[in-house]
């Protein structure tokens, strides 16, 4: 009896996927031309994203020296070269000491952090990476959150969603660890008026990155220094945490991981800030704030991500529009974790008044957009989840192959970026994994 019932039941979730199809297609449609139509007049204030070739290539033979020198030497461990380098001063030792306090108290979570970058963007605006890295650890948040929200709360076990926060958690905090260390030695720079660059292996930072801080003190050059950071810090999780074999083969190769990319948890989002609601026409209504971004396809890949955030950094710093808006939004914008931070029309981190899973289902298979009144639960990211501890970091230099140069490139300025529309259909996507895992069941 419970058979036949089962099976109705995913007839009845098949046939409704299947009558949905036409309304899908034809939102597709219009998202496209959503996106193309808003995008539109982003490109009018376009920015010049300086870059100075000479100074990349100079890094280029710098690293490719750096390889070499390390592979004759048959050093495994590059930052023995401290070794050589002259006893640390009393300032040394004062900036190294504060630089670990700081780190340490800024990196409690992905809100502490994700704070901490914007301080260090707004105090030293120069910094574009900083923006771009708070920009970055709000969606990871938002990402976090999504595995204990309305939409993808049901749709795996316990253990794998411990294990999704665990791999996107460890990711924020080692980036973190790694990069604002760095931040902080420039400001330390800054203050003092002379170069701690000296300081870097100090801090277990790769060598990759002296050529470009070096580089930097004297150039100020900001989209090379982004660059340099974007590549650092991928190159810096992917033995860490892409290709550790616990995470490998308890989220990577999992088929449940796959259904939450196959709703929106590979879209990086930049909201832009509430000043204003833009409608393409009476048919198309477009929510406010609006978003721009771009999609991550393969998270496994590293040359991908690398790609997407210099990507990242164009759509971000090319638009002088989108930059604005950006950074207003993160100013004004109290960051918690929730999706409700952007769409809150849409989202609600209160779990009470928002629509439980099945009737959230429905809801978007109906309608483009939901009706006054229904919301999809965002939780409050420290509400939901809690620090874990960690395994020891392995400390020892990346840098090992010098075909890494080939990402040390200009950042290029994407075309097609507004994506409230493809973010809205990313989210409906999600009622059909719903229907997916209801029909094994």
């Amino acid at each position: 009896m419970s058979y036949k019932h089962s099976n109705s039941h995913s007839f009845g979730d098949m046939l409704r996927i299947v009558k949905t199809l036409p309304l899908q297609t034809t939102q597709v449609l219009r998202g496209k031309y959503a996106c193309w139509k808003l995008s539109r007049p982003f490109h009018k204030h376009r920015n010049h994203l300086s870059w100075n070739e000479t100074a990349a290539q100079i890094i280029r033979d710098q690293v490719e020296r750096t390889v070499d020198d390390a592979s004759r030497s048959k050093d495994i461990n590059i930052y023995k070269e401290e070794v050589s380098q002259p006893p640390l001063t009393e300032m040394d030792d004062s900036i190294l000491k504060q630089i670990q306090i700081a780190t340490i108290s800024a990196n409690k979570s992905n809100i502490t952090r994700t704070e901490a970058y914007l301080q260090c963007y707004e105090s030293y605006p120069e910094l574009h990476w900083a923006l771009l890295a708070h920009m970055v650890s709000r969606n990871g948040g938002w990402n976090m959150s999504d595995l204990k929200g309305g939409l993808m709360a049901d749709l795996t076990n316990t253990s794998l969603k411990d294990d999704i926060y665990r791999m996107l958690e460890r990711c924020n905090a080692l980036i973190f660890q790694d990069a604002y260390p760095q931040l902080q030695l420039y400001i330390h720079s800054k203050q003092q008026g002379c170069s701690y660059f000296h300081l870097l292996p100090k801090l277990h930072v790769s060598s990759f990155m002296s050529f470009f801080w070096n580089n930097f003190w004297i150039d100020r050059n900001s989209a090379l220094l982004a660059v340099g950071l974007i590549i650092n810090e991928q190159t810096y999780i992917e033995g860490r945490v892409v290709q550790h074999s616990y995470f490998q083969k308890n989220v990577f190769q999992q088929s449940e991981y796959k259904l939450h990319h196959l709703a929106h948890m590979n879209q990086i989002l930049f909201p832009l800030d509430k000043t204003c609601s833009t409608e393409i026409d009476d048919n198309i209504p477009t929510p406010s704030p609006s978003l721009v971004g771009l999609v991550l396809e393969n998270f496994g890949n590293i040359e991908e991500r690398i790609n997407l955030e210099k990507s990242l950094y164009g759509l971000l710093f090319g638009y002088q529009d989108i930059l604005d808006r950006v950074a207003s939004y993160a100013t004004n914008t109290t960051y918690q974790g929730s999706r409700s931070e952007y769409w809150p029309h849409i989202f609600s981190p209160d779990k009470e008044t928002a629509l439980n899973s099945p009737l959230e289902s429905s809801a978007l298979l109906q309608h483009e957009w939901l009706l006054p009144g229904q919301k999809i639960y965002s939780p409050v990211l420290n509400n939901v989840w809690f620090d874990m501890p960690y395994d020891p970091i392995p400390q020892y230099d990346w840098l090992k192959d010098k075909n890494v140069t080939q990402f040390i490139s200009k950042p290029p300025r994407p075309i097609l970026i507004e994506m409230s529309h493809d973010h809205r259909a990313a989210i409906q996507k999600t009622p059909f994994a719903h229907d997916i895992v209801r029909g094994f069941k």
